[in-house]
Formats: structure tokens, C-alpha cells, sequence
């Protein structure tokens, strides 16, 4: 094969990828720093590999992605083997550990092994028994906390699109519909109609946005979650939740593209705040949604939006390490009530960085290259 058919880019970026996932299945956390010890003795992990929370529910769903994308067996059976062992011990139910039903659903779906019995179980507890705020709205529990009367950008990611899925998968429209609620009212208190950013948290306990901080990882869920959300449901063009989800997502990325740092591509932990840390694991979120819009048309094909994606992904490339870590990327961080404390987050590879990275690399794969 002559060389000039070769496309090096495409080597190299599923090269990235490999080392992505190498580090995403390796993490360690050394020292028990990251450990997260409840008040019933139990220890969770949520930086390496072998538990279930959050963080772990991202990284199937890139690996996911990967698979459904590349056909890479690989990060399939990954994915398998890490239900097969979690699905045997179980855990307790929250917002956050429902995340990995996203990726079983999608499995179950393709028929490649039997999830219904845990789709059923996990579903009906969001549906039924699931702590609501005023309005109805999901309430943002988690292993640490109840977080009374609370909404969080985060929850759409980890239990509102998973509940859609299983809905479409199980044919449960109850599911579906309580999905698209669950966005309306998410946006209509998380969303800041004057920037087109998305504040981190809603109390209805006083009524207030905490510390009002634009925070970027809180924001690139809703970059991630809003595309993938309508790919779901594949609603006809004129369909009115489908226009208002658009819109939104339009509202935001024209302010992610007016503050994203144009020598590095990423943006600040906190996104108006240019003396925040640039963090890595936000700017992988946004480049996968930017991207993803692009290609399924929720955004025109406009130079500017183009860039800043392509700026985003560079920036996400050149802060993967030699072993594979992403780097510069925020541990796990809870609604503050100043900006301060956004900006005191301590910096460490974690699975949901490893994941966005993973996510943005398939998409820029899948789509420009």
C-alpha cells in the first residue's frame, strides 16, 4: 500500500484511544486519597476500575461508543466483564450509580447479554421511589448525601438519559416522558438565560443557584447529554421539545466559543473565570458535543463552531500523557457557594476524564476524520 493512502491522523488517534483505555482499566489510586468511605463502613473506590459509582458509568459509556463505532471487541468485552462482576455484588441506588445503566441498556439492546431484570429494577426506582424536589424534579442523591430540594447539571447524564434508554429498550413510554420532563425542568432552573451557560446546582430550599458558578464540567454534561438525548429520541425535525433542546444547546455553545482559551484550546474550570485552572476533562465533554451537533445537525457547519472543536480536541491530545492519563483534569466536585472553592479542587486522572477523552477522540474519529 503506497504511503500516500495511508491517513496518519486516523493511526494516531486510535493509538491515543488504545492508551486511553489502557490507563481507564489501570488506574490506581496509590495512596487512598480518592476513597470514599460511607457511614454504613463501606469503601468505595472511585478512582480505580473495580467499583461502581459515577465515574465508572462514564468510562462504560465511552467504551460503548468505541465498540459501536470501531467494532473494537475489545472495549466491548470490557464492558461485559465489568457488569458481570459489579451486577453479582450489586450496590445501594442513587443518581449517580444509576449512570452505568446507560451502557447495560445499549448491550441489552443489541442482544449481546441479559440485563432486563437490573433495567426493570433500576428504572422503577428513578420512576417510583427516587427522592423528587419540589416540581417533581429528580433530586441529586448521593452516596454522601440526599441533597434535599436539590438539581444538578450532572443528573441528566447519570440518571435522566439512562432512563430514556431503558425506556426505548423496554418499550416503557412512561420512561421516555419522564425523561423529556426531566430536561424541560432541569433547564428552566439550571439554565442562565443571560449567558447561555448552565449554573452547577438549584436549590428549591431558599430558592437560589448557590454560588451562581458557570462550572465547566456541570456544563459539559449538558453539551454531552442534550445531542445524545435527541439521538435517542430521533423526534421529527418540527417537534417542539426537540426545538427548545436546541436551542439551548445553540445558547451554550456560542458561550463556550467565546471563552474557550484560544492558545490551549481547553476551558477554565470555571468558564467565565480566566484566572480559573484550564482543566482537560470539561474541554473533552464540550469537543464531543460540539462535535457530535455538527454532525447531526443541531448546529450549522459554521467555521467558528468548527474550530472549536478542533481547537478543543488538540487540546484534549496534547494533555494525554505517555501512559496514557489525562491530564489536568478536576476530581470529583460538589455545588459550592463561591467560585473560590471550584478553583480548589485538587487535579487527577480519573475514569470519567479518561472517558471524555475517549468520548471526544471516537467522535472526532467518526467525524472528521
Amino acid at each position: 500500500m503506497s504511503s500516500r493512502n495511508v491517513n496518519h491522523v486516523k493511526i494516531q488517534v486510535l493509538r491515543d484511544i488504545q492508551k486511553v483505555i489502557n490507563c481507564l482499566v489501570n488506574i490506581e489510586d496509590a495512596t487512598g486519597e480518592y476513597l470514599m468511605t460511607l457511614a454504613d463502613g463501606r469503601v468505595i473506590d472511585t478512582k480505580g476500575w473495580n467499583d461502581w459509582e459515577w465515574t465508572h458509568g462514564i468510562g462504560l459509556y465511552g467504551l460503548w461508543r468505541l465498540y459501536e463505532i470501531t467494532g473494537d471487541k475489545k472495549a466491548l468485552n470490557i464492558c461485559v466483564d465489568w457488569f458481570d462482576a459489579r451486577f453479582e455484588i450489586g450496590t445501594s441506588k442513587n443518581v449517580n450509580t444509576m449512570s452505568p445503566l446507560l451502557t447495560a441498556a445499549h448491550v441489552h439492546q443489541a442482544k449481546l447479554a441479559n440485563y432486563l431484570v437490573h433495567l426493570e429494577s433500576w428504572a422503577e426506582w428513578v420512576m417510583y421511589e427516587m427522592p423528587r424536589t419540589e416540581e417533581g424534579g429528580l433530586q441529586h442523591i448521593t452516596y454522601l448525601d440526599a441533597h434535599p430540594q436539590q438539581l444538578w447539571d450532572d443528573t441528566l447524564m447519570m440518571s435522566v438519559l439512562p432512563l430514556a434508554k431503558i425506556g426505548l429498550v423496554l418499550g416503557r413510554k412512561a420512561y421516555v416522558e419522564e425523561a423529556k420532563r426531566q430536561f424541560i425542568l432541569h433547564a428552566q432552573y439550571l439554565r442562565d438565560i443571560q449567558s447561555g451557560l448552565w449554573f452547577h446546582g438549584w436549590t428549591f430550599a431558599g430558592r437560589h443557584h448557590f454560588g451562581r458558578v458557570r462550572w465547566a464540567r456541570g456544563n459539559c454534561w449538558i453539551t454531552v447529554a442534550i445531542p445524545d438525548f435527541l439521538e435517542l429520541l430521533e423526534p421529527p425535525p418540527d417537534d417542539g421539545l426537540r426545538l427548545f433542546l436546541i436551542s439551548a444547546l445553540v445558547a451554550q455553545i456560542d458561550a463556550l466559543v467565546a471563552c474557550q482559551d484560544q492558545e490551549s484550546g481547553l476551558w477554565h474550570t470555571v468558564l467565565d473565570d480566566p484566572t480559573s485552572y484550564l482543566e482537560a476533562s470539561a474541554t473533552a465533554g464540550f469537543a464531543y458535543g460540539i462535535l457530535k451537533a455538527l454532525r447531526l445537525r443541531l448546529i450549522p457547519k459554521e467555521t467558528r463552531y468548527v474550530d472549536a472543536g478542533k481547537k478543543a480536541i488538540q487540546g484534549v491530545i496534547n494533555n494525554i500523557s505517555d501512559a496514557g492519563e489525562l491530564l489536568n483534569v478536576s476530581f470529583g466536585t460538589p455545588v459550592f457557594n463561591d467560585a473560590e472553592s471550584y478553583k480548589n479542587i485538587p487535579l487527577t486522572p480519573m475514569p470519567y476524564g479518561q472517558s471524555l477523552a475517549l468520548l471526544a477522540l471516537t467522535e472526532y474519529f467518526r467525524t472528521l476524520l
